[in-house]
């Protein structure tokens, strides 16, 4: 089982048409995102969040619902409002974020049991409650629990310049989470943002970074290797980052306690790559992501 830990909001994606910008409200959140992707591609998984008592909160639990996750672990804050991110697309799909998120209920998450992690084989970090002080040490707390229970821990770096506008600050702070996390992920710009430097200091951890239309990377134990993806029309890229995630996720899971291979990787990276790929091909971070069928049959091109 996997269990994935963060915020989940709406993402309100803006469209201009005759001089009028319309927002169409999606279900979001990375770790939401990589929760949903990894109930599609068949694995066991279950989410821990934090939505208000209002409109958006209840839309994101019945949509959880209708999906068909486990709900039970996502919180209804009745004092606090959801989290909301603002979505601009250009004309390649790639995207701009805006977030609506002062004191919101993902701020105050509710506390993961001893029992819940048991359960898990990998435990996942969702990255914007780095922004709070109080919310990085519940993060810690998590991480060092897992650990001391034998669980793997997986950390998208999912950086986001309205969240962290101090980045000499976020980068420290982050670099906490680098360092207790045995499988991290970044995107080829926020390689540049902590330097390359850095991430080839990470030799003790399988290190995941999205090249975009070129697929992905890994890098473990002083090897590498580069993987390619197929090629789409690009309508969306929100989510693609965890579509990918969640989809090399559902494959490694599947070796937990085995040692990671060269095999291992490079098909969990393919795998990933597919689903990142076809996940852009519609609007929204989860309504257009592929199924196990639909992957498979690019794997076995």
């Amino acid at each position: 089982m996997l269990l994935c830990i963060g915020e989940i909001l709406a993402d309100m994606i803006g469209e201009e048409k005759n001089g009028i910008t319309t927002y169409e409200r999606k279900a979001g959140g990375a770790p939401f995102n990589v929760a949903c992707a990894l109930h599609k591609f068949g694995a066991d998984v279950k989410f821990v969040g934090s939505v208000g008592d209002d409109l958006i909160g209840q839309f994101l639990i019945k949509y959880a619902k209708d999906f068909g996750m486990d709900t039970a672990y996502i919180h209804k804050n009745t004092e606090r409002n959801t989290t909301l991110a603002f979505v601009e697309l250009n004309e390649e799909g790639d995207r701009s974020f805006c977030f609506y998120r002062k004191n919101t209920a993902d701020y105050f998450m509710p506390r993961v049991s001893d029992e819940l992690i048991k359960m898990a084989d990998i435990v996942c970090i969702g990255s914007l409650m780095l922004a709070d002080e109080k919310c990085v040490e519940y993060a810690l707390d998590i991480i060092e629990r897992a650990h001391s229970l034998g669980k793997t821990v997986a950390f998208d770096v999912n950086y986001r310049t309205d969240i962290f506008r101090d980045k000499e600050s976020a980068v420290r702070t982050y670099k906490k989470l680098l360092a207790m996390s045995d499988i991290v992920k970044f995107s080829e710009d926020e390689v540049e943002i902590f330097t390359e430097d850095y991430v080839n200091t990470l030799t003790d951890k399988l290190v995941l970074i999205t090249l975009g239309k070129n697929g992905s990377e890994w890098r473990y134990k002083g090897e590498k290797d580069r993987m390619p993806s197929i090629t789409v029309k690009a309508v969306d890229t929100t989510g693609a980052g965890d579509a990918f995630f969640a989809g090399a996720l559902s494959q490694l899971d599947k070796n937990v306690g085995k040692p990671l291979t060269k095999q291992v990787l490079n098909d969990s990276l393919s795998f990933g790559n597919i689903a990142g790929a076809l996940n852009t091909t519609g609007r929204g971070a989860i309504d257009n992501l592929p199924d196990l069928d639909t992957i498979n049959k690019y794997l076995s091109k």
